[in-house]
């Protein structure tokens, strides 16, 4: 044997990076799992099924959500009723359909409040900083502070109870994620060499705000809007089960959710079937979220 080979068979730098290799497969087969577009496609289906259900429900639910056949109550899920009927023999997957237009234009109500607060207390405190900064950020760590199902119970005690009141409290209580994300946003463009440029060649504050540091501070912001958008959903439908939404008998996802656990035993489909519904709902729109998140990278 020559002294390279047996180099080659002593010395152990030669065997990892073998091992390596053959110990990055599972990953590497991991991240082209993961690299696959049908989870997304997935959920933008989800997604859209969902605003087309808000836009005109009657197409895929004819019936009147709010009467029923009293001889038809508790039935299981079956080709008729495909998620099963009510204590009042009402149709749930009409139930459903039809709740969508509450849930889904409150998370979007929700989502624009805090989109529209949130977005202008962080640009005036990233683009001013000094003490109006730090004013503002003390404003926002205090909204932070406070967990964000009491501080929406706070807000909805004064407002009154109702979906567009429980949406306006879940839209307050995200403020603070907005203002933040925007306010670093704006003071990390501001630092920008191009911004500097802009302001060198006789741009105003004003104007290089609003052409170069707004527009290109955005992008986070839509996919955190995203993000909300299923976060409200949730929130909302927790509202609604604990009551501090819409009033029976409005087909609203918490509110069904809510009537149907005094019967999980006999008719587990009240509670469990439209808990999906939500939950499909809401982890689709955060699938969808994390794509825009990593495409603005």
């Amino acid at each position: 044997m020559t002294v390279a080979a047996i180099a080659a068979s002593t010395d152990p730098a030669v065997e990892p990076p073998q091992q390596d290799a053959a110990a990055s497969a599972p990953s590497r087969r991991a991240r082209g799992l993961r690299s696959r577009p049908w989870g997304l496609y997935l959920a933008i289906v989800v997604v859209a099924l969902a605003v087309l259900w808000a836009l005109i429900p009657g197409v895929f639910a004819p019936g009147d959500p709010l009467t029923g056949t009293p001889a038809d109550k508790l039935l299981p899920p079956s080709a008729a009723h495909w998620f099963g009927t009510d204590t009042l023999g009402r149709d749930l997957f009409g139930r459903v359909v039809h709740g969508a237009v509450h849930s889904l234009s409150g998370a979007l109500i929700a989502v624009t409040v805090g989109l529209a607060l949130g977005t202008l207390l962080g640009a005036i405190a990233g683009a001013l900083g000094g003490v109006v900064d730090d004013i503002l950020m003390r404003v926002v760590d205090v909204l932070l502070a406070i967990p964000g199902l009491l501080l929406s119970l706070s807000v909805i005690i004064l407002l009154g109870f109702g979906t567009v009141n429980a949406a306006i409290a879940v839209g307050l209580g995200s403020v603070a994620a907005f203002a933040r994300l925007m306010r670093s946003e704006v003071a990390r463009v501001r630092r920008s060499e191009y911004v500097e440029a802009a302001y060198g060649s006789g741009g105003t504050f004003l104007t290089v705000l609003r052409r170069h540091v707004l527009p290109n501070s955005l992008t986070p912001i839509v996919a955190l809007a995203a993000l909300q958008f299923g976060t409200a959903i949730l929130a909302i439908s927790t509202l609604g089960f604990l009551g501090y939404g819409a009033p029976p008998p409005t087909p609203e996802w918490g509110l069904l959710i809510a009537e149907g656990r005094n019967y999980t035993a006999t008719a587990w489909w009240l509670t469990a079937l439209p808990g999906l519904v939500v939950v499909a709902v809401v982890l689709s729109a955060n699938r969808i979220s994390h794509r825009i998140g990593r495409n603005s990278r």
